[in-house]
């Protein structure tokens, strides 16, 4: 694991993660969510359970959680961390399959980047819990700049998910044709956790993510 500094433009620069196994096959660059940072426990099992199937990963913070204040960056200087992190993970990671992506407000955030402009190497876009609309007010403006993401698109999401119920979801990625892939998690909530009664456990649901990730991203590896 190495501690990284990633500069964002002149005098501004964020702590980044970057967990490379032993012989990669792909680097995701992770972006966090809008609550949570690079540290989060979901954002560390993505990470290592990603090492463990021999995909590094590069966590980074966006500046405002940096500097610990609450309210997120405007889009532009998000968009901005963004690039500065797939340029890192470019240098840092050469040769290697590049993807990017993150959980909810870092998924949504990294789409953003990419459908303004494509990310240098991107060759995919991972979006964990991608946040369609606020909780209680349902909406699909979000999505209208998915259509200009030209490269495959993953999007994994539960079905009880406040953020983005799946009636709205799924002819938004259907609209996308083969460009975009939806994987729905059954009973699993915004942060991917899923109640007791279905049987399982946040464990199980990560490992049916990851495995969903990896069959993938195995196209994109070559």
């Amino acid at each position: 694991m190495q501690q990284l500094v990633i500069e964002v433009e002149p005098q501004l620069a964020v702590s980044a993660i970057l967990l490379q196994p032993p012989q990669p096959r792909a680097c995701l660059v992770f972006a966090h969510g809008a609550g949570a940072g690079m540290r989060h426990a979901f954002m560390e099992s993505v990470a290592r359970g990603l090492a463990a199937r021999q995909v590094a990963t590069l966590r980074y913070q966006f500046p405002y959680m940096e500097k610990g204040v609450r309210r997120p960056d405007a889009p532009p200087l998000a968009q901005a961390t963004v690039r500065a992190a797939v340029a890192t993970a470019v240098a840092r990671c050469p040769g290697l399959a590049l993807l990017a992506g993150g959980k909810s407000f870092g998924a949504r955030m990294t789409s953003q980047a990419q459908a303004k402009s494509p990310l240098a190497g991107v060759r995919g876009l991972a979006l964990f819990g991608f946040p369609l609309h606020p909780a209680g007010k349902p909406s699909i403006t979000r999505a209208d700049h998915l259509d200009e993401v030209e490269i495959p698109m993953l999007f994994l999401q539960g079905t009880r998910d406040k953020l983005a119920e799946p009636s709205l979801l799924e002819p938004v990625v259907a609209r996308m044709g083969a460009r975009a892939t939806l994987h729905l998690i059954d009973q699993a909530d915004h942060g991917f956790h899923v109640p007791a009664r279905s049987g399982r456990n946040d464990a199980a649901v990560m490992d049916e993510m990851l495995d969903t990730f990896m069959a993938w991203a195995s196209g994109m590896q070559s």
